[in-house]
């Protein structure tokens, strides 16, 4: 049946992990809503018949129902509805909850192209290389416009907004090329917008990441801490400072000076170097500028790369840094012994 009405409907095929479910929610739409389309079609006919007027005076006879009937219709309908939404509000949770074990890639679109930069420093243009059967969690975001990162195979679609980052995954599950589009109009080389998502076996992933120019992203990610002075106010061994430390941050979760508990993921992070006052940490004061406009797209996604890696590594301190209280105006106190 699947298969069958994949044909009908002439979808791609389902190439991740949650494509089938996607589908069978849409099928299940679609097959409701023909089946309520057509018994309302043979109820109107059914009544145009029976009470049709046989004499030019003759007046349409009065159709009283029944409360249990009508109650009955009402609740098959509103149940119907409402296992619309709980399904679709639980695959919309698990499309937007990726994996622990997810492999990050950041995602840049621009006008009018796809950029992709890899953990271990690999880049490409317009080509996403992942591997079959293992999660990839995509951080997006625009240098310009707004686009939509939308692979038809995946079932996935994501608005990209510049500004602010977003996080999708997918999990493919067969080997091939898949057509990346941009769904949203984006300009006048919007229908130029194309990609591939290259997914390869374990093996040729292996020689791709082998073979494909190679940097150290987390090594240029201490690079930029260091040339954009991040660790003048962030420690990267544990120790409070004027900002909270690094070490150990990716991942835990942050509590707000509003109540709220925030994990720090690689949206949380990247969201607190464009606008640090939209989630001000509690015991922190809002002391930190705004990077928009100042950092690329390139140095965030190193910058994450770097806090990521002091999860489990922190960097042993040379120095004991001086006692600052985060609610002062910042001026060091003492040294502590």
């Amino acid at each position: 049946m699947n298969d069958l009405l994949l044909e009908l409907l002439d979808l791609p095929p389902q190439a991740s992990t949650y494509a089938r479910s996607v589908d069978t929610l849409h099928f299940f739409v679609i097959s409701a809503t023909m089946m309520g389309a057509v018994f309302v079609f043979l109820l109107a006919l059914f009544y145009l018949v029976r009470y049709r007027r046989t004499t030019p005076l003759q007046t349409t006879a009065r159709v009283i129902t029944s409360t249990p009937t009508e109650v009955l219709i009402i609740g098959a309908i509103l149940s119907l509805f409402l296992a619309f939404w709980a399904i679709g509000a639980t695959q919309y949770n698990r499309m937007f909850t990726p994996p622990a074990d997810a492999i990050p890639v950041y995602v840049t679109a621009k006008q009018w192209m796809w950029k992709f930069s890899y953990p271990g420093g690999q880049s490409s243009m317009d080509t996403l290389n992942v591997p079959v059967n293992r999660p990839i969690k995509l951080v997006m975001t625009s240098r310009d416009v707004i686009h939509s990162f939308y692979v038809p195979a995946f079932r996935m679609k994501h608005d990209v907004v510049p500004g602010r980052y977003y996080v999708a995954w997918f999990e493919a599950t067969t080997p091939g090329v898949y057509d990346i589009d941009c769904a949203e109009l984006c300009g006048v080389g919007h229908s130029r917008m194309l990609g591939k998502v290259n997914v390869l076996t374990g093996e040729q992933y292996g020689r791709w990441l082998e073979g494909a120019p190679q940097g150290d992203l987390v090594s240029a990610g201490r690079d930029v801490a260091l040339r954009r002075a991040c660790t003048s106010c962030h420690s990267l061994d544990g120790q409070p400072y004027v900002g909270p430390s690094w070490a150990g941050l990716y991942g835990s979760e942050v509590k707000m000076s509003d109540g709220r508990v925030l994990r720090a993921d690689e949206e949380y992070l990247t969201r607190s170097m464009m606008d640090p006052q939209a989630d001000l940490v509690a015991g922190y004061r809002p002391v930190m500028p705004s990077y928009r406009g100042i950092l690329a797209e390139p140095e965030v996604a190193a910058l994450v790369e770097f806090i990521q890696s002091l999860r489990t590594e922190p960097i042993v301190p040379a120095i004991t840094l001086p006692r600052v209280n985060p609610l002062s105006s910042g001026e060091p106190q003492e040294p502590r012994p």
